[in-house]
């Protein structure tokens, strides 16, 4: 059997007061696929994702990156998984477009013509080269979104997690994150998606994981899993407008 890209053993997340946000969480995620981990608010989506690229440490439990001990593979793991949070401006710093995607690249050394024919050849991936001048603050809510990602692309990142993605879009925007998805999966990259809005994008998922109250509740194939989807869960089965799994995406054929 292949290795898994993470391989997550037990993990635990404790705050001061008491509180258990994440409990004894443990899954294989793995390389190329489109996963999507659906959860209410408070679930805990948010604090997995960050468990993964070691911006939160657990309090019990262990992550493996690899193979590796996530503490011993950080450095691989900032090159090659980026994560694009619900509020993308957060993490946008260039002045222009551009600046912005060169960024990460600068930083590991890159000058000169490589870099700017890499950071040419990302926007126009991403359909951002004709705002390659532009202010960040100029782009929609899903092109920022896609800014977010270019970043990752920059910097040869294979695996992208996305949080709420959809947060705050129109349906113009949605679409644009939804081809975004579709696109990524095509070149095989690793896609995790952390929503409660399935009926946007679980046509797109090869997994469906239901995360609740810090604990996974179920975890497969999606069609399966909405077949034993609990009200509990606070996740809305969105079959109930689509005549399919297949069909459940806002991002038109």
């Amino acid at each position: 059997m292949p290795e898994p890209l993470y391989r997550v053993e037990k993990l635990w997340k404790r705050f001061p007061d008491g509180t258990e946000a994440l409990k004894g969480i443990s899954l294989e995620l793995w390389e190329g696929a489109c996963t999507l981990i659906a959860g209410s608010n408070g679930s805990g989506k948010t604090l997995f994702m960050k468990s993964l690229v070691g911006l939160v440490e657990p309090t019990e439990g262990a992550i493996f990156y690899r193979g590796k001990p996530l503490t011993e593979a950080l450095g691989q793991v900032r090159q090659s998984v980026g994560l694009v949070f619900q509020d993308a401006d957060s993490q946008i710093i260039g002045e222009t477009v551009a600046d912005d995607v060169a960024f990460g690249p600068k930083n590991v050394g890159m000058r000169g013509k490589a870099l700017t024919d890499q950071v040419d050849e990302i926007l126009r991936r991403l359909e951002l080269y004709a705002k390659k001048d532009a202010p960040p603050r100029r782009l929609s809510g899903g092109e920022k979104r896609r800014l977010a990602v270019a970043g990752i692309l920059a910097m040869g990142g294979s695996t992208v997690i996305m949080d709420e993605p959809f947060a705050n879009l129109d349906y113009p925007g949605v679409v644009q994150v939804l081809q975004l998805i579709r696109d990524l999966k095509k070149e095989h990259k690793t896609v995790i998606v952390l929503t409660h809005e399935l009926e946007k994008m679980l046509g797109l998922a090869d997994r469906l994981i239901i995360l609740h109250r810090g604990c996974i509740c179920d975890d497969g194939e999606p069609e399966a899993v909405l077949n034993r989807l609990k009200m509990e869960y606070g996740i809305r089965d969105p079959r109930h407008s689509y005549t399919s799994v297949k069909d459940c995406t806002w991002l038109e054929a």
